[in-house]
């Protein structure tokens, strides 16, 4: 009788589907290291790239500082893989982000102004640098975009959902594009009016 009640057990546990919840969990985290790891590669260049633009271009202050002050305010975050089961610290995080990335694009376009900066070396090598970086966060991102949806979309199928309940297992958060709103509205193309 012992036996029986073991593997009733056993397979009302098997189907229950919290293996794979754990599965996916740890995979949501592994995804997240990786967007973490990308983005403190990011973080490491930014010095590197500030010092190189502050030798052409000193007298733009303004944007050195806004870069540098983005990237304290984004390594200051406690970013671990805990993070993503903390909606309103995921938010802090991913919005530190995008105010690097915003400072990023400001210091590049500085950087257009400066012939003399654009063709040194040690400046487009960072600047390859951090495009090859971007490029690895956007996968990265991707990555965990995936894991999450497979989560999520576990956590809320029945009768995983009962399970997930049972055991504290949340819907994870996932990143969001800044202003749905104005992505969704095409743009206006105006080519002016034709000259005579």
């Amino acid at each position: 009788m012992r036996r029986v009640l073991i593997v009733v057990a056993a397979l009302l546990l098997g189907g229950c589907g919290y293996n794979r919840l754990q599965s996916q969990d740890e995979q949501v985290k592994a995804a997240w290291s990786e967007v973490l790891n990308q983005y403190q590669r990011r973080a490491d260049l930014i010095p590197n790239l500030v010092n190189t633009v502050k030798g052409f271009a000193a007298q733009e202050q303004q944007v050195l500082i806004g870069v540098t002050e983005a990237r304290a305010r984004a390594t200051s975050i406690n970013a671990t893989p805990e993070l993503v089961n903390d909606p309103a610290a995921f938010q802090q995080f991913v919005q530190a982000q995008r105010e690097v990335t915003g400072a990023l694009s400001r210091l590049l376009a500085v950087a257009e102004n400066y012939p003399q900066l654009k063709s040194d070396q040690n400046f487009r090598e960072l600047q390859a640098q951090l495009e090859g970086t971007e490029n690895r966060i956007a996968v990265a991102r991707q990555r965990y975009i995936k894991a999450v949806q497979e989560f999520n979309t576990n956590v809320r199928q029945f009768p995983v959902n009962l399970t997930a309940m049972l055991f504290g297992f949340k819907p994870k958060p996932q990143f969001s594009v800044e202003d749905e709103k104005a992505i969704a509205k095409p743009p206006t193309v105006d080519f002016g009016s034709p000259k005579k």
